[in-house]
């Protein structure tokens, strides 16, 4: 599973979700995806700029969790 800490990013700079569409130019649905982490695929040019607008790593943004029920295959 990969978690999005784009919710604590905007947190951190007291951003809204249309502060975060505004700055980027991302669709407002692309945002509020990546908030709720409902988003199933995303444009590198999305992450490039979210990564731009917080200066933070890809790292940073997003963070790979081992999914608990697919360890036991």
């Amino acid at each position: 599973m990969i978690r999005c800490h784009l919710s604590t990013l905007m947190g951190r700079d007291k951003l809204r979700i249309s502060d975060v569409s505004r700055l980027t130019g991302l669709n407002r649905s692309t945002v509020s995806a990546l908030y709720k982490e409902t988003v199933t695929r995303l444009d590198v040019a999305a992450i490039d700029a979210l990564c731009n607008l917080f200066r933070c790593s890809v790292g940073e943004l997003f963070e790979h969790v081992p999914d608990t029920d697919r360890s036991a295959l």
